[in-house]
């Protein structure tokens, strides 16, 4: 019984000509061949469920503008609002089957929401589906839109709420990294420029320097965010507005802002809005920022973990799977190396957004699907990342305090301490000797009777190579 009915179907037909839907679909004819003609990648709409509900908002706006000014019967506005209800409660995203990257600047996935709200709205009148002469998806559901308006401010409400998901995943990690600087604030160590010894610092101060040039980015992603909220609905083809009624743009972004609860507006000049993705590009670069020091500071957990007895070796990462398949006892730092490859693939899609911010063409930029795609893929790596890199890795890591105390104590790079004291060329000299002898800065210091060693003492203090401080010691020199 269930075969048979999965093979019924009814009859839709369009500009192209007429074909069998599926009668389980809840989409239409247009969204049929755009699955048909699109079989581009494995990045479908239904798999980005904020983009789908973002798409419904928009409808509810359009809708409620539409039935004010008297162009939806209220059954038709009540349909259509009840079946927009029920895509956000999570309904029906299996409907949504189209692939992200299309061509025709998204009519398709415009048409695949047009399609399902109307036919969903259809069942909630007491029509079948198909029975567009009571809710169609163009002259109702599409009422005073094109996919140019349509289309974009959708992806302006989906990234926002999207926007709003990363941040609460980012601050989880960046609190993470916080509360590690606060577990080693006590471990001394050598801090490193250019791979090379510099001077004491701790462990802490490394950890919380991770987590305040990460708590940077967030005032940048909600500054990118921003431009999300300004939107060219009412703007129809080209921004002209032609087949929309006066006030309706005012009234849909009215409604948007009731719907949302956020300061949505209407951007000042819809023509010069329709064709500009630049809020895409701006947003992509954003999180293209926040993968660039991500980056650093997984190549920096590598490198102080490095060994176990070859390398480094001032911290532990989590053993998370054995390293090598002819190596035994190989462990590898598995989880900051997977957030490597996800910042690459953001700045990856970073330049693809801004490559095909630039191809915008006279009123419109038919680039804006791979766009769209490739900064809601970049959240959605980021956030998987961050709650991959937090939980399994940063909450774990444990130090090698006596390690990094060694480093320290063997270091010729403490004799920076030392140069405020007995000075620059005095220093060079003890780094030089040490360096030629292999005996430590401490102990050349004592011989050649600098310092005394209490006054040597006082200026090593872990606690007065860490910041600045005034010592009033003189050399014996």
């Amino acid at each position: 019984m269930k075969e048979e009915l999965s093979k019924k179907t009814r009859t839709e037909s369009d500009l192209i000509g007429s074909r069998e839907i599926p009668e389980t679909a809840m989409y239409g004819v247009q969204t049929l061949r755009g699955i048909e003609n699109f079989r581009i990648s494995k990045f479908h709409l239904n798999e980005y469920p904020l983009f789908i509900n973002a798409l419904a908002i928009t409808k509810m706006g359009a809708a409620v503008a539409n039935f004010e000014l008297g162009l939806l019967t209220e059954q038709q506005a009540d349909a259509i609002l009840e079946a927009c209800k029920e895509i956000l409660e999570g309904k029906h995203h299996e409907q949504f089957p189209v692939d992200m990257i299309q061509g025709g600047a998204g009519t398709t996935t415009n048409m695949n929401a047009n399609e399902v709200i109307a036919n969903r709205a259809l069942e909630i009148l007491g029509h079948k589906r198909g029975e567009y002469q009571y809710c169609s998806p163009n002259d109702h559901v599409n009422r005073s839109q094109s996919t140019n308006d349509a289309y974009p401010t959708a992806i302006h409400i989906g990234m926002y709420y999207t926007h709003l998901k990363l941040v609460k995943h980012f601050e989880e990690l960046i609190d993470a990294f916080q509360r590690k600087a606060e577990e080693f604030r006590h471990i001394i160590k050598m801090g490193r420029t250019q791979l090379e010894d510099a001077v004491p610092m701790t462990l802490g101060q490394t950890f919380n320097g991770f987590a305040s040039i990460l708590r940077d980015e967030i005032k940048n992603l909600n500054f990118a965010a921003e431009e999300f909220l300004t939107v060219n609905m009412g703007a129809t083809a080209i921004g002209t507005g032609i087949t929309a009624e006066p006030e309706y743009a005012e009234r849909c972004v009215k409604a948007l802002r009731k719907i949302t609860g956020w300061e949505v507006k209407l951007s000042a000049d819809l023509v010069g809005a329709t064709s500009d993705t630049s809020c895409l590009v701006g947003y992509s670069s954003a999180m293209r920022r926040v993968a660039v020091k991500m980056n650093k500071i997984c190549n920096d957990l590598r490198l102080l973990a490095s060994g176990p007895r070859c390398g480094l070796g001032e911290i532990n990462l989590p053993a998370m799977q054995p390293g090598s398949s002819i190596m035994p006892g190989k462990v590898n730092p598995v989880i900051p190396e997977v957030m490597n490859q996800i910042d690459y693939k953001v700045i990856g899609n970073d330049l693809c957004v801004a490559m095909s911010g630039e191809a915008a063409q006279m009123e419109l930029n038919a680039m804006e699907p791979v766009m769209a795609q490739c900064c809601f893929e970049s959240a959605d790596l980021l956030m998987n990342g961050f709650d991959t890199l937090r939980t399994l890795c940063i909450d774990g890591i444990t130090a090698n305090e006596e390690v990094c105390r060694s480093y320290v104590h063997d270091s010729i790079g403490v004799v920076t301490a030392l140069n405020p004291v007995i000075g620059y060329k005095n220093s060079t000299k003890i780094a030089k000797e040490a360096l030629e002898t292999g005996k430590g800065v401490y102990e050349l210091v004592l011989e050649h009777n600098i310092l005394s060693k209490e006054d040597l003492d006082t200026i090593l203090k872990p606690e007065n190579m860490i910041k600045p401080v005034k010592l009033d010691i003189k050399p014996n020199i």
